[in-house]
């Protein structure tokens, strides 16, 4: 089935934790307005922005392999030519399913690595707008 087949988007949506690589301490950015959403709406949401120490009451981490707790989507808010590293950094783990690129964000070439070691890859969609759209 399509990573973007409804089923299977409700099916990663299920996840439990979200590691956010990006994570903006500034409302009224997507990147921070989305997870936020994803936070009132039950998920344990774990914020990784070097440049933060606190965000939504949170421990924010600097890298992720930095948290310690167990990650079942990895949520990208970089630019498209950092989107490589993260998707190294998040197949160093064993934990990370599922690595999706918010809307607008896209590298083919590290998609097709993170699928070829067996993960999922979501690439330019909005967690926010799915989740209305399929979960609620």
């Amino acid at each position: 089935m399509p990573v973007n087949a409804p089923d299977r988007l409700r099916e990663i949506l299920a996840a439990e934790t979200i590691a956010v690589v990006g994570c903006s301490r500034s409302p009224g950015k997507a990147a921070h307005d989305v997870p936020n959403y994803l936070l009132e709406r039950g998920y344990d949401v774990i914020p990784v922005n070097p440049y933060a120490e606190e965000i939504f009451g949170r421990r924010v981490y600097d890298a992720l392999s930095d948290v310690d707790a167990e990650i079942d989507i990895v949520c990208i808010f970089r630019p498209s030519e950092e989107v490589s590293g993260v998707v190294d950094e998040a197949l160093g783990r064993e934990d990370v399913d599922v690595i999706w690129a918010q809307q607008g964000i896209r590298d083919d070439e590290a998609a097709a690595r993170a699928e070829d070691a067996g993960r999922t890859v979501v690439q330019d969609r909005c967690m926010k707008v799915d989740h209305r759209r399929l979960v609620t």
